[in-house]
Order: C-alpha cells, then structure tokens, then sequence
C-alpha cells in the first residue's frame, strides 16, 4: 500500500471482530513504534500490551466505551519524564510529542497490515495507572485497541489544507 494510500484509508475503529491478532502482526506494529523518531533518540516510552480476554471489566475503567476492550488487545504508550530530551532554553520536556510520534508509527503499521486502531487520549489518569501499576515516573499519554475491525469507515472530514498551512509568517 502506498504511503498516501496507507493515511487516507486509516480510520478510528470503534468495532471489532473477536479474531485474535497474530503474534507476526503484533510484532511488525511494536517494531515500527520501536523505530519511531524520539527527541535525541532518547525513546523516552513504554508499550503496555494487555489483553482483555478475561480482563474486560478491569482494562473497561481506563476507557468505559464497550469498544474498547472488544478487540483482542488494548496498547497503552506511556511516556517516562525523567528519560525524555528536554530542550535547554526553557525546559520543554518532549516525552508527549515523543508519545505521540510512537503511537502514530504504531497506528499506521496496524493500518497497513488491515488492522484496527482508535487513538484515545479521553480516559480515566487514575484508573489507567492503577490498572498498569505505573510508577510515578511513568505516565500514560495514548491507548488504542488493536484487532480486525468489524466495522467500515465513514466519511473522513478534514479541514481544507489552506486553513491548516501558512507560508514565511503568520
């Protein structure tokens, strides 16, 4: 799948099939969050791999749409502060952007191998670190189901570029 192709047809999943996800695909998608671009390289993240069979209830206090603990498997990526670049001249701490960096890797790979993804950022701080028993340095920044989608994409509406690009200045 070309790479224009690979964006356009990514979409947020919110049904899934209850087929398991093959060991081959879930490696390929944590390798491609592996190799996601860091500030400095630093790799300033964790992968949570958990899977909700058995664990729906429990991994449902993170996020409580039933959705989410549908597919086979729910990655968290957590962000750890104290391993983070963080830029001199005022104190910026990238671990978020990094976060994020890793998490977009790890959607588009599971797209490009027809699996499902739903980026959420809306969940429950206190009960995701419970359920992942993060230490305080660690925080959790983005969750996605990962399974096949029992679902098809509707349509995707975006702003038009020229709202979204300026040239030389503001």
């Amino acid at each position: 799948m070309e790479y224009s192709e690979l964006v356009a047809s990514r979409y947020s999943v919110r049904a899934y099939r209850p087929d398991p996800v093959e060991d081959e695909k879930l490696q390929v998608v944590l390798e491609a969050a592996r190799l996601a671009p860091t500030a400095a390289n630093r790799q300033p993240f964790q992968l949570i791999v958990m899977h909700t069979a058995g664990r729906q209830s429990e991994i449902g206090k993170i996020y409580r749409r039933s959705w989410f603990v549908q597919a086979p498997l729910v990655i968290a990526v957590c962000a750890i502060s104290s391993q983070a670049w963080v830029r001199e001249s005022d104190r910026f701490n990238a671990r978020l952007i990094d976060a994020a960096i890793v998490a977009d890797h790890l959607i588009l790979a599971a797209t490009s191998l027809g699996l499902g993804t739903c980026w959420i950022a809306a969940f429950n701080v206190d009960a995701a670190r419970s359920v992942l028993q993060l230490p305080a340095d660690a925080d959790p920044v983005i969750f996605t189901p990962l399974g096949y989608p029992a679902d098809l994409p509707g349509p995707k509406i975006r702003k038009p570029l020229a709202d979204l690009v300026r040239y030389e200045h503001w």
